[in-house]
């Protein structure tokens, strides 16, 4: 299961990511770091994406050493969506972090009032209800279309990396 949530979470991040990398660097250079990522992360492959936003990290390191960090954190993680070869309308969709920044502000809103938590049960319920709201409010992703595509990817990446010989090793 945590493969699953490995492979199909992170791709979000790359906008974090590059929310990070641009915010620790001037704004004279700002909009130079997010023009060459926004092309890195819409590179033919996910290798030469790789390379070149490692490239920008090594240009950052000397002068920007926590946006270069930033960008090195999570790399592998942000390339996902390319190595899985989903198509443009999804992609967009997924990399965006809008969903679940709606979701977690309706559940905080959802929330509020309540003063005094009784354990962690109660916040879980809480948490269920606020998502409940949220769900009322979810529209279609945009490229829903490509979806059984996604879940195809998924599977053989999945069936690829995680056969019972590696969990056994992984367990023991």
């Amino acid at each position: 299961m945590n493969e699953w949530v490995g492979v199909a979470a992170p791709p979000a991040t790359s906008t974090l990511v590059a929310t990070a990398s641009t915010s620790a660097v001037s704004d004279r250079l700002a909009s130079t770091v997010a023009k060459r990522m926004r092309a890195a992360y819409h590179a033919d492959s996910a290798l030469q994406a790789e390379s070149q936003l490692k490239a920008l990290a090594g240009e950052l390191a000397k002068t920007h050493p926590g946006a270069a960090g930033s960008l090195r954190e999570g790399l592998a993680e942000t390339l996902t969506i390319l190595r899985l070869g989903v198509p443009p309308t999804l992609a967009r969709t997924l990399r965006s972090t809008n969903a679940v920044e709606s979701m977690i502000e309706i559940c905080r809103d959802r929330s509020t009032n309540v003063k005094n938590w009784q354990d962690g049960t109660m916040a879980l319920r809480w948490c269920a209800a606020g998502m409940a709201e949220a769900a009322k409010q979810f529209r279609r992703v945009n490229g829903h279309l490509h979806l059984p595509a996604l879940r195809r990817a998924l599977d053989a990446h999945v069936a690829k990396t995680v056969t019972p010989a590696n969990y056994a090793a992984d367990v023991a």
